[in-house]
């Protein structure tokens, strides 16, 4: 977090580095950005059916491609062997509409023919495409893992479990979510059925128990990681809920909607625990009781789970603080 009163600084603005095609959706084809786990690299769907892999931080990335270009041949070549990141282009064929990554477990010495290098974990990268595919790639050589097949329309959104079970979920407009394990060469474990509109939204909890979707609907849906079987109707939206996500320690869920509301629950009982309002905030002190009329897109925790940011239609981005009465008191998942 920048200090109080500091304003963020733009490190770069990234556009589409070809030109403008006569599919006009291509070139607007900017729905999804993505930072790996560990922090190492930034993935963006650049336009063009085009993903674009970028070592980051930033600066380190164009400081090394700078420090690369002044070497010899035999220095890249010492480079190349010591693994320094170079940005990566993944060419998949459709236009991305959703971006998850995760780690992939360290190969053992005696795998014929180890996705990483052995002993070395390595960094994995689905991309969920515009005819139902998901292809997965290894993020380090850009290799294409799998190509996973099964959903009918647009892919929406991807999320792995946090685990590291290679338990993957998709969220499509043909209504459906679908569970792949990589783990098993990329099976198809589950097909979830229970919307009535697309699927824009899948989020997996953090201890990887529960798994929140969102449709075109009023309500969104709580499923169990376990037995993939739904536990409730999360209901008190106005309007089509969007997007979802859990706090980093589970105990609390968010859900946002067309209706411009946040709703925070507590996903072990279902109740409604506070309903926030994306208002315009004037200055660091003033709350204005105008209310934006603009639908949600958007909602997520931060990384230690003390504040929520949300994105709408009105071109504004708000980031608000959790109310410390709703922050958990223990280390038990659920107890409020």
């Amino acid at each position: 977090m920048k200090p109080s009163g500091e304003e963020p600084v733009l490190l770069a603005e990234l556009k589409p580095g070809r030109p403008q095609r006569y599919d006009w959706k291509s070139s607007c084809e900017t729905w999804s950005v993505a930072f790996s786990p560990d922090g190492a690299w930034f993935a963006w769907s650049q336009g063009h059916c085009v993903v674009k892999l970028i070592p980051w931080p930033l600066e380190e990335a164009e400081l090394s491609c700078k420090t690369s270009e002044r070497k010899s041949r035999g220095g890249k070549a010492e480079a190349r062997s010591r693994g320094v990141a170079k940005e990566k282009t993944l060419e998949c064929g459709q236009i991305v509409w959703g971006l998850a990554f995760s780690a992939w477990p360290a190969a053992e010495a005696e795998e014929a023919d180890p996705t990483c290098a052995v002993g070395l974990p390595c960094q994995i990268l689905a991309t969920g495409l515009n005819d139902g595919q998901i292809k997965v790639w290894e993020v380090q050589t850009g290799h294409l893992l799998f190509s996973l097949l099964g959903h009918q329309d647009v892919v929406r959104d991807l999320s792995f479990a946090p685990n590291g079970s290679l338990i993957l979920v998709s969220a499509s407009r043909d209504k459906t979510l679908r569970v792949w394990d990589l783990s098993r060469d990329g099976r198809q474990v589950q097909v979830l059925s229970g919307h009535v509109q697309w699927v824009y939204c899948c989020s997996i909890s953090p201890d990887c128990s529960m798994l929140c979707s969102a449709a075109g609907e009023k309500s969104a849906l709580l499923w169990s990681m376990r037995s993939y079987t739904l536990i409730r109707r999360l209901e008190g939206h106005q309007s089509s809920v969007v997007s979802c996500d859990f706090s980093p320690d589970s105990a609390l869920l968010v859900t946002a909607s067309y209706d411009a509301c946040v709703i925070m629950w507590d996903p072990y009982t279902g109740e409604q625990l506070r309903t926030l309002r994306h208002a315009p905030l004037h200055s660091a002190l003033d709350y204005s009781s105008e209310v934006h009329t603009s639908s949600l897109r958007s909602v997520c925790f931060s990384p230690e789970g003390l504040y929520l940011a949300t994105v709408a239609d009105d071109s504004s981005a708000l980031q608000g603080t959790v109310p410390p009465a709703l922050l958990p008191c223990c280390d038990t998942p659920g107890m409020l």
